[in-house]
């Protein structure tokens, strides 16, 4: 997978050209894979989209829906945005396209953030809630 826009805050997006290995016996792109491609992208957004800083973070919730099959050999593109969120929560969203501009799948996931660096109501840095 190699990212290949993040001009636009909020939204990056990733392609990759899947081989024979990553196919599923009926030929085309296994849809695990899929997933791993779209969760990779929207991971990229969720957890970097706290006004320009990273957080830590993981995914609680993954809703996939494949909407047609992706031929093995051909380049596959994630574009995945941030559609909300708040202090402790982000959701994004991903579409997977292929080299037609055909929809191959569209996704959703939940970020559970993890805050880094709290002051205490002392002001002291550092400190984690509990």
């Amino acid at each position: 997978m190699t990212p290949v826009d993040s001009s636009q805050a909020g939204t990056r997006a990733w392609t990759m050209v899947p081989g024979e290995h990553m196919a599923n016996p009926v030929g085309v792109v296994q849809g695990g894979l899929l997933s791993a491609f779209a969760i990779a992208a929207m991971s990229s957004v969720a957890l970097t989209n706290r006004r320009g800083h990273r957080v830590e973070g993981t995914n609680s919730e993954l809703k996939i829906s494949f909407l047609r099959a992706a031929p093995v050999g051909q380049r596959l593109t994630c574009t995945a945005r941030v559609v909300g969120g708040g202090r402790r929560v982000n959701f994004a969203e991903a579409e997977i396209t292929d080299s037609s501009d055909a929809l191959v799948a569209r996704a959703s996931a939940t970020y559970l953030l993890t805050p880094g660096e709290v002051r205490s109501a002392a002001g002291d840095a550092g400190s984690r809630p509990a």
